[in-house]
């Protein structure tokens, strides 16, 4: 009888030992887990922003001239509070009458790896 009343008191130090450890395992696994989706919202937001601005230098373009000029420009633009760097690649297609349009944008510090890229068409048979 003493063996069972004294097993019925609570928990051994040990087994306090091994439950504290597994909750600690469990909080550093998930401060992980958030710390990444913070830093992969941030990445996210970038090529969002980057995307957006992206299609209005196509719509701009689309707008200006149905059939634009082949050839490339480029130009930097203040957009959501930063300085980015977009480039334009105007294009002949197989049909006469067409352009392909590719843009890509980047950030204004990093020339090399472009944040966002969409390529698009534009020409007189695509008009309404």
């Amino acid at each position: 009888m003493r063996a069972d009343a004294r097993r019925a008191r609570g928990f051994t130090l040990i087994e306090v030992l091994v439950g504290l450890l597994v909750l600690a395992l469990a909080l550093l696994a998930l401060t992980r887990t958030a710390g990444s989706q913070v830093q992969n919202f941030g990445l996210l937001r970038e090529r969002t922003l980057a995307g957006w601005l992206a299609e209005d230098v196509m719509t701009e373009t689309r707008l200006a001239s149905h059939f634009p000029a082949a050839g490339r420009s480029d130009g930097q633009r203040q957009f959501a509070g930063r300085q980015w760097r977009w480039q334009l690649d105007v294009q002949s297609t197989d049909v006469a009458t067409i352009r392909r349009l590719q843009v890509r944008v980047y950030d204004a510090e990093d020339r090399t790896t472009p944040v966002a890229e969409i390529n698009g068409f534009s020409g007189e048979e695509l008009q309404p």
